[in-house]
């Protein structure tokens, strides 16, 4: 007998359907046609187990107990899966092999392979698993999936890179909330500092942006324009720019702050010659935007329809599980194996015949192009976010489920698009010894833009006003007339407060936040705070705790937020320490790191950060009453709420 180990309910109704009939379903199982059983998970049903499974005395917060680090790591079953539990202990020992049909991703693969080391499944049994990667819940895409069974084996790097994540959340948050707690406590201050791997350097991030907002001071900034005629009476604007003298005068930003300079430049242009010094004209093209991955789906999802990343989540979720409309959404990836574009026709035809706004676009779709979205050796376990073969037609989408379905489905349809095309001018010119540019951009072929029409404003604000002036034809040497100079007096704006799309952005690309010279270099674009599957919760999480507010569409750190930050070292508030592991963490799924390489130097760093504990003071922290409850949880008043992660 075969046994499939699905990650939910959900996924292993899927597989099920693709195997042979009749079906019997029995408690937490299904047996198939052949005699093979379907059974699954409830997402995880074993947790790290607290401290005081490791030694009863750690019931107790004590600063000399601290660290915590289990010689051997100990699972527990969680309360109410236990009985699903049962049931795949019994199973695994009557198949004589597993697949294991954990999600896609990381944290699926570790999903299912613990359970397996949980319950004891012999070495012969386990070296034979097969892996079932399942990205779409609809019949034939699983049938496909089935006939591309691969060695567990080979996943092994995913799963230990979840572990280590997972042990070091939890050597993370259980050491640093207890040693800040009990330093909090000597300070006089009665409260749990609940102390995340990932979630504290985002409250970092939040309380930082806040405090530069608070001690913002406006300035005024001065630009001069040069009103430009050709003698075919052409007219064009370009703006002038500060040499290396006028230094003194301009902020770091190169904004000259001196009016007098800027009134002097307007006199001296006035009426002058302008002398073109450079011309460049060049025919460029912008291919399409990659498929969407959770981040960037959420990104766009907050931009235009201020939706929060943990809606967006459950949105897609819907999506993939309840109507099967999309594949899996949980993934990091934004291109697709090249084997999906033998699928194009069959997506394409559905989505041209739905009776969504979309279908003119898939009409439209030119299927003998195929972008660089598809690409093999950019794909891992899982692949970018697409539309499934299944219509929506005869389903009944509410209004979230059908902006974010329009945007995925835009998205992949617009790789069957040309590039959209334009001719870039760029001009230079000199004018009373000064160096005044201009740029013009004019689209020649719209393309994939076309789909993207109804966003417009996404367009609008990456392009400068200028950029859209229809320049003259001109060489160099021409020499033209400048009719009148212009002075703008401008203001300095504040830092803009964060939103769900800017935090979202900060998370995925936290290389920009990051102080440290050295580790900013080793960090790569994709590398960020969280993963696709869990920033959603932390975000959330920040405000059930009451660190983070909304107001309006800004995010804001609450006071008890700002005070925690301000009272923890700042090695518990920067991403520079996070964000090097979590390169490290993605370099063990890569294979060019080890579990140990990982884990030994974080040892060394909460060690070293207990020792700072003792030296920092949390005296400043408003009084809220908080208590330490047994096995590690957090009591405020009567309400209870997570532990820190």
């Amino acid at each position: 007998m075969k046994l499939y180990i699905a990650e939910k309910p959900s996924l292993g109704r899927a597989i099920a359907a693709a195997l042979p009939k009749p079906h019997k379903k029995q408690q937490g199982f299904i047996e198939v046609g052949n005699g093979d059983v379907v059974s699954w998970c409830i997402g995880h049903i074993l947790e790290q187990a607290d401290p005081d499974a490791y030694d009863d005395k750690y019931k107790k917060w004590q600063m000399a107990h601290l660290p915590i680090i289990p010689e051997q790591w100990q699972l527990k079953p969680k309360a109410n899966t236990r009985a699903q539990l049962t049931v795949l202990r019994k199973l695994v020992k009557q198949c004589d092999d597993i697949v294991h049909a954990g999600d896609p991703d990381r944290e699926g693969q570790l999903l299912i392979d613990e359970v397996i080391d949980y319950l004891n499944v012999s070495n012969t049994k386990k070296s034979n698993i097969k892996r079932l990667l399942i990205s779409d819940l609809n019949i034939a895409a699983v049938k496909r999936a089935l006939n591309s069974l691969q060695p567990n084996s080979q996943f092994m790097p995913l799963s230990v890179s979840a572990l280590a994540r997972s042990r070091a959340d939890w050597l993370y948050g259980i050491n640093l909330t207890r040693a800040y707690t009990l330093q909090g406590q000597k300070s006089g201050y009665n409260g749990v500092l609940s102390v995340g791997r990932v979630q504290t350097p985002i409250l970092g991030l939040v309380v930082e942006r806040d405090q530069a907002i608070d001690c913002f001071v406006s300035k005024p900034f001065y630009e001069v324009l040069a009103h430009i005629e050709t003698r075919e009476n052409e007219a064009f604007t370009a703006k002038w720019q500060p040499s290396q003298a006028c230094a003194p005068y301009m902020d770091d930003e190169k904004r000259i702050l001196v009016k007098g300079l800027a009134e002097n430049v307007v006199a001296r242009i006035t009426n002058q010659d302008a002398v073109v010094s450079y011309v460049s004209v060049e025919q460029k093209q912008q291919h399409a935007p990659l498929p969407y991955n959770l981040s960037t789906l959420q990104i766009e999802a907050a931009r235009a329809f201020s939706m929060n990343a943990k809606l967006v989540l459950d949105v897609c979720q819907a999506l993939y599980e309840k109507h099967k409309l999309i594949t899996y959404p949980r993934s990091d990836c934004r291109y697709l194996p090249a084997e999906h574009f033998k699928q194009a026709p069959a997506i394409t035809k559905m989505l041209a015949s739905s009776a969504l706004e979309f279908s003119q676009y898939a009409q439209g779709a030119n299927l003998g192009i195929k972008s660089k979205a598809f690409n093999d050796a950019k794909v891992s376990a899982h692949h970018a976010i697409i539309p499934s073969e299944k219509s929506a037609n005869n389903i009944n989408l509410n209004a979230f489920e059908k902006n974010i379905y329009a945007l995925i489905v835009r998205q992949y349809l617009a790789q069957f698009y040309p590039a959209y095309g334009y001719q870039q001018t760029k001009i230079t010119l000199t004018i009373a010894g000064g160096e005044f540019k201009v740029n013009g951009k004019v689209p020649q072929q719209i393309g994939w833009k076309a789909i993207f029409k109804q966003h417009a404003a996404d367009t609008k604000k990456t392009a400068a006003a200028d950029e859209h002036q229809r320049l003259p034809k001109l060489t160099k040497g021409d020499v033209l007339h400048c009719k009148q100079g212009q002075l703008l007096e401008k203001n300095t704006q504040p830092p803009q407060s964060f939103t769900d799309a800017s935090l979202l952005t900060a998370m995925t690309g936290i290389a920009r936040y990051v102080s440290d010279g050295e580790i900013k270099k080793i960090l790569k674009d994709t590398d960020g705070l969280g993963t696709e599957a869990t920033r959603a919760g932390i975000i959330e999480l920040l405000f059930k705790r009451g660190f983070l507010q909304r107001i309006g569409k800004q995010i804001k750190a609450t006071e008890v937020g700002k005070a925690l930050i301000n009272a923890l070292p700042g090695m518990a508030t920067k991403p520079d320490m996070t964000a090097q592991w979590e390169a490290t963490l993605n370099a063990i799924c890569e294979q060019t790191v080890n579990y140990q390489s990982f884990m030994v130097p974080l040892h060394e760093t909460i060690h070293t950060m207990i020792n700072g504990a003792s030296q920092q003071s949390f005296a400043n922290l408003p009084p809220v009453k908080f208590k330490p409850k047994r096995k590690g949880k957090f009591k405020r008043a009567k309400k209870t709420t997570k532990k820190a992660s």
